[in-house]
């Protein structure tokens, strides 16, 4: 991927030098999202739901903890990367009329608080609808190339392309639509709801590609194939297979590496955001 030359964001909260007590995290809906962001990664839940309790008042402190030139440099690349997604994502939302409202990315070491609730480095990368804000311990890059095979500088950058996915969803009106529609539907149902969710999101990533490419040619040969991998790699089928041997198709919450693979493409190849339209495909 071609991004040394890009814009960096401007948008980027550095917490990697705080460092947060361990604690129980709050109640409610934010550990719910805790946990379902615990589950796509292939983490027990019951780890954070099991948390439940008064959070801690003990605030954070200042890590001496050292950051590494590497590190550093693969923050400098996730800047370039969240700056590419404003790039595309203000021209689109002026194309439908609407004003795009740039959400921050916040690195974080260890463990952080959000307005989603307490989250460790083992959840992965997430979004919190309710500060609008995406979460990273740049950590995660090493488990996405040796834990789940898919490495390359394109497969991460369409892990926060994903994340910023989510974004535009919120931003759209579609996440509380579908956060509506779950509190109404049995946990099948909702799961079902919830791999749309997602399966948009990453429709949305493709949609960005698409256009970044497009504009600012950003793409090196074996790119798409390395986002292609990283989505099929993140697939609810392999992740059940690899942590416990067998696959349950109804308590998928995010889609089959197969499925993930399929919209993510879709975006890429059409680059209009009116064909991620998951919530009406005859068939995922």
């Amino acid at each position: 991927m071609r991004w040394r030359s890009g814009r960096r964001s401007r948008n980027i909260e550095d917490r990697r030098r705080m460092r947060i007590p361990r604690k129980a995290a709050g109640g409610g809906i934010g550990i719910i999202v805790v946990a379902l962001i615990a589950m796509y990664f292939g983490v027990d839940p019951t780890v954070f739901l099991n948390q439940q309790g008064p959070t801690s008042s003990i605030g954070t402190q200042t890590s001496t903890r050292q950051i590494s030139p590497a590190e550093n440099q693969l923050a400098e690349f996730v800047s370039v990367v969240l700056a590419d997604t404003e790039d595309t994502w203000n021209v689109l939302f002026n194309k439908m009329g609407q004003n795009y409202r740039e959400p921050n990315l916040v690195l974080f070491s260890g463990a952080v608080e959000s307005a989603c609730g307490y989250a460790q480095a083992a959840m992965g990368p997430f979004y919190c609808p309710a500060d609008q804000k995406v979460y990273i311990d740049l950590s995660f890059y090493q488990d996405l190339k040796n834990r789940h095979q898919a490495p390359g500088d394109f497969a991460q950058a369409y892990v926060i392309a994903h994340e910023i996915g989510h974004h535009v969803q919120t931003l759209l009106g579609i996440s509380e639509k579908v956060h509506a529609a779950r509190r109404r539907s049995s946990q099948v149902e909702g799961n079902k709801l919830s791999v749309m969710q997602e399966l948009q999101a990453d429709c949305f990533s493709g949609v960005w590609a698409h256009h970044a490419q497009r504009t600012r040619q950003i793409l090196e040969e074996g790119d798409i194939e390395e986002a292609l991998n990283a989505a099929s790699a993140i697939g609810d089928d392999r992740l059940q297979q690899r942590g416990r041997g067998y696959v349950t198709p109804d308590s998928f919450t995010h889609g089959s590496s197969k499925q993930r693979v399929r919209w993510f493409r879709q975006g890429f190849e059409n680059g209009d955001v009116g064909q991620c339209n998951t919530f009406r495909a005859d068939n995922l």
